[in-house]
């Protein structure tokens, strides 16, 4: 139907629809009271989040406390690490905003995403180890691996940020963005092809068991959902890298950045801890091994 064919009456209703909604849109974006309230609840979200990450690094401590930093809470610490970091930084969003020089206020934003990375890249990792022992395919190259992958982004980024400090061209930070969407995009392609290739090998497992159907359906939810919040996280940061509209780095756009976070941070670090919120085996029952 073309907007010709269409009711003036019905028409004109759909125009004062739109209009009221850039109205609101705009009242959100351009109240510092709102702002204040969107980043407040950010920041709520991020410390209930946290805290959850926490309480299960302590329980699994409890649980197990003979072992040291294996996987599993290596990466509880680091989501209680990077959504308390996230709180802070929406609890003093404004104060952050005026931080000189600019370039300081980049790294506070994005160091989290940085370590929020390396989280969900510990899984990866985990599975990959997983898979190649089971296939008896020697795995002692996937953790220095692991710590080069990392290590080379952080140094990247590390350089990005200082060059962008001693000289601070706007090409520089559209190319940081650029760069961390790339990344983003590697750790979605990482969860499709480690996640994806041990959920087809537990679904050929021959062994019918609730152990294996439970395992299944961990892997393939951790799986869809670290898939599509890093593939959403590249795709956003191209939008912020180059249409100031989807800039996620100032004050006037707190319902974006609600929106943002709430889908490649908040949701996903919510529903995989509840994913694996499994504890380890209790002592003297099943023998727990750490992961080294």
């Amino acid at each position: 139907m073309s907007a010709a064919d269409l009711d003036p009456a019905e028409g004109s209703v759909m125009m004062y629809a739109l209009k009221d909604s850039y109205n609101l849109w705009d009242l959100l974006n351009q109240s510092p009271v709102w702002q204040d309230r969107i980043f407040h609840v950010l920041a709520g979200l991020y410390g209930v989040v946290s805290v959850v990450a926490l309480v299960q690094l302590i329980r699994i401590q409890q649980r197990v406390p003979e072992y040291g930093w294996t996987t599993q809470k290596v990466f509880h610490f680091l989501n209680f690490l990077v959504n308390g970091a996230r709180c802070l930084i929406f609890v003093f969003r404004r104060d952050i905003e005026q931080l000189t020089p600019e370039i300081a206020r980049h790294m506070l934003l994005d160091m989290p995403s940085l370590v929020f990375f390396t989280t969900y890249a510990l899984l990866v990792l985990f599975w990959a180890e997983i898979y190649y022992q089971a296939r008896a395919v020697s795995t002692d190259g996937l953790r220095p691996g692991f710590f080069a992958i990392n290590g080379i982004v952080y140094v990247i980024q590390i350089i990005l940020w200082l060059i962008i400090w001693w000289k601070p061209i706007h090409i520089l930070v559209i190319l940081s963005k650029v760069f961390f969407a790339g990344v983003s995009l590697c750790a979605a392609l990482g969860f499709l092809l480690y996640g994806g290739r041990l959920f087809l090998m537990l679904k050929r497992f021959p062994v019918e068991s609730k152990g294996r159907r439970k395992k299944l359906h961990e892997v393939g939810w951790v799986t869809t959902i670290c898939f599509a919040c890093f593939l959403v996280r590249c795709i956003m940061m191209c939008f912020n890298a180059f249409n100031k509209a989807a800039n996620l780095d100032i004050l006037e756009h707190p319902v974006l950045n609600f929106i943002y976070y709430l889908l490649v941070e908040i949701l996903p670090s919510s529903l995989v801890l509840f994913v694996l919120r499994k504890l380890p085996p209790k002592r003297g029952i099943i023998q727990y091994h750490a992961i080294r």
